[in-house]
């Protein structure tokens, strides 16, 4: 929202208003004037330079991270709404992927604002909801000059390269900047500088606004009878895996976060996905590192290239929170072939629908449109093989998935199991459509792969043993997943990620980061005084984890496939109970993102393959904590 004087001629929307600083372009944002036609869905709104996001066209967020990405070769993580910007503190720098730490200064203090800072404005006025931002162009005795986008939507004079002057006073020696409207708040401005002075530190939610409360629908026996669509492939595979049921014990059951928890969730997810990168890099370049990892040493090289050629090419992951009045921590990131996309993006609107639910908003409802846009700005090929094993829920993920290549404009086709491939007479590999296998997304875990490349015996090979033909046509996932011609989402370096091996890395990197838990790969003191978990670093579905706390007790350990793994130890940090039920938040990133969350529970301390998927709702603030 926007106000414009009863002179200004608005342009339609795209349009080339002028330029900033650096040849940066300024586009017209007004909505009133927009070709349908070519803005049509979600995906068409989104910005990019190369495989960069920017933000939605042509807001004031957009502008603002095309102008540092442009003149600097810095990007600020995404925000939902533009006063956001000014509760983050990293910047990260693109050619060498390191954070930076960014200051906010309030409007109103002792370092001054300066060309090239960001200025930020707070939700109210004429930026009702969202805020807004802008860039100091120049600082003159008495005013500033900013450009900006989504305010000014005519023409700027030849050769102007800002949008507005705002005036400047200094008392006391302190720095003050007014708005050219009455109705604003400028919050202050954000440099990159190493050098705190009079910054203000990360804002903290409050901790009534962090905790995951219980509710209930009134029951109207709305889910007695079937109500999802069976005739809609996916949600036909999901009632075949699941019945019409998202919680057996109690349908009308949901759990309410609030707005600000949700904030606060994307911002973590953003921030620890760059550390995760980060951690990542670190981990390539040092083979002492790659050592704790498990990793088949034949397979390095390959992992290295993955990184240096694809580093960009992840589509989705999951990050996997506590949530309560502690505040917000992360245990791992599923950054290799996260689950549970198809309830959060498509079941539980569903549920919310068909049980009245008609207040808050529903956190995962952006996902498959996140997906869309993912798919589009990806390398992958026309035609996408979607590999899954012959597993329930693999039916409904790979269901759910083929909708977002299809509305993304790609064919596709889903394998269960290896039995359809085979070689043909020149030893490619093809499907039971003689369609050559050049592209794939897949289920399965790489772990499956190191697994059978560990069964080889390494002293004996000079290179992966991929076999491309064979007399009983018998394919493995090796073949398929490690063939250097087949392109595979998730890229290889996610098994790097993935990896609770890169835990302690994380924390050695970043000690005492407030998303952060102690991790190490030996028990230290410390952890045993505080409470531990141990987890075998390629574990899934909860397998094979213990949980002690500072008494040396057992509160709760998980059985499964990874016993003869080697673990690492991380800092015990329970999860809350609420209504009998331990409660963990995950988000999912989407082309390195933010796309959406969910919660599941269990009735024990440890989210586990089957754990229960629960209804999720974002109350206003207001609304979640009463006055």
């Amino acid at each position: 929202m926007k106000a414009k004087s009863s002179l200004e001629k608005c342009e339609s929307f795209g349009t080339l208003l002028g330029f900033a600083p650096g040849g940066v372009a300024i586009y017209s944002a007004d909505e009133t004037h927009i070709d349908k036609t070519v803005f049509k869905d979600d995906a068409a709104y989104r910005s990019y330079v190369g495989h960069e996001y920017m933000g939605y066209k042509w807001q004031c967020v957009e502008f603002a991270r095309r102008f540092l990405y442009i003149n600097y070769g810095l990007v600020f993580t995404d925000v939902g709404m533009a006063y956001e910007i000014f509760s983050l503190r990293i910047l990260r720098r693109v050619f060498d992927e390191a954070l930076l730490p960014l200051q906010a200064y309030a409007n109103g203090t002792k370092r001054g604002p300066q060309a090239g800072a960001l200025l930020i404005w707070d939700e109210g006025g004429i930026f009702e909801h969202t805020g807004h931002v802008a860039i100091i162009t120049e600082v003159l005795a008495d005013k500033v000059r900013i450009v900006e986008q989504n305010l000014v939507e005519h023409h700027l004079p030849s050769g102007q390269q800002w949008t507005r002057e705002l005036p400047l006073s200094v008392m006391d020696g302190k720095y003050f900047l007014y708005d050219t409207y009455s109705d604003t708040r400028i919050l202050g401005w954000m440099i990159q500088t190493d050098d705190p002075t009079d910054s203000l530190p990360q804002p903290a939610i409050a901790p009534d606004l962090c905790p995951i409360h219980v509710a209930f629908l009134p029951p109207k026996d709305q889910f007695d009878k079937p109500w999802l669509n069976e005739s809609d492939p996916i949600e036909h595979a999901y009632v075949m895996a699941n019945g019409h049921y998202i919680s057996k014990d109690n349908p009308y059951r949901y759990f309410t976060m609030s707005a600000s928890a949700e904030q606060e969730l994307i911002m973590a997810s953003n921030e620890l996905h760059l550390m995760y990168m980060h951690a990542t890099e670190k981990v390539l370049k040092d083979d002492n590192l790659l050592k704790n990892f498990n990793v088949p040493e034949i397979l390095w090289p390959r992992l290295r290239l993955s990184w240096q050629n694809r580093r960009y090419q992840m589509i989705s992951g999951r990050l996997d929170f506590c949530l309560d009045e502690r505040g917000l921590k992360v245990y791992e990131y599923n950054a290799d072939s996260a689950s549970c996309h198809t309830e959060t993006g498509l079941i539980l609107q569903k549920w919310a629908t068909q049980g009245g639910l008609n207040t808050g908003s529903n956190p995962g409802d952006g996902l498959l449109d996140a997906l869309i846009d993912c798919w589009k700005h990806s390398d992958a090929s026309a035609f996408v093989h979607i590999m899954q094993d012959k597993d329930a829920e693999e039916d409904y993920h790979a269901r759910f998935m083929q909708e977002a290549l299809k509305r993304a404009g790609f064919n596709s086709k889903i394998l269960c199991g290896l039995d359809e491939l085979h070689w043909d007479q020149f030893g490619r590999l093809i499907d039971a459509d003689h369609r050559e296998v050049r592209c794939v997304w897949k289920t399965w875990a790489w772990e499956t792969v190191l697994e059978q490349l560990r069964e080889q015996n390494e002293k004996q090979i000079i290179a992966l043993p991929i076999n491309t033909g064979q007399p009983d046509n018998q394919v493995r996932l090796i073949d398929v997943l490690l063939r250097p011609e087949v392109l595979v989402f998730e890229p290889l370096w996610t098994v790097i990620t993935s990896s609770k091996a890169i835990l302690p890395v994380l924390w050695s990197m970043f000690p005492q980061h407030r998303y952060l838990l102690d991790s190490s790969y030996k028990l230290s003191e410390q952890l045993v005084q505080e409470g531990y978990a141990v987890k075998p670093i390629a574990g899934r579905c909860g397998h094979n984890i213990e949980l002690v706390n500072h008494n040396r007790q057992v509160l709760d350990t998980t059985q499964g496939q990874f016993a003869q793994q080697k673990n690492i130890y991380q800092q015990l940090w329970c999860l809350p109970k609420v209504d009998g039920q331990y409660v963990q938040v995950c988000t999912f990133t989407v082309g390195s993102h933010y796309g959406g969350a969910c919660l599941r529970s269990d009735d024990s301390m440890v989210i586990k393959g089957e754990s229960d998927i629960q209804p999720l709702w974002v109350l206003n603030d207001q609304m979640f904590v009463p006055n």
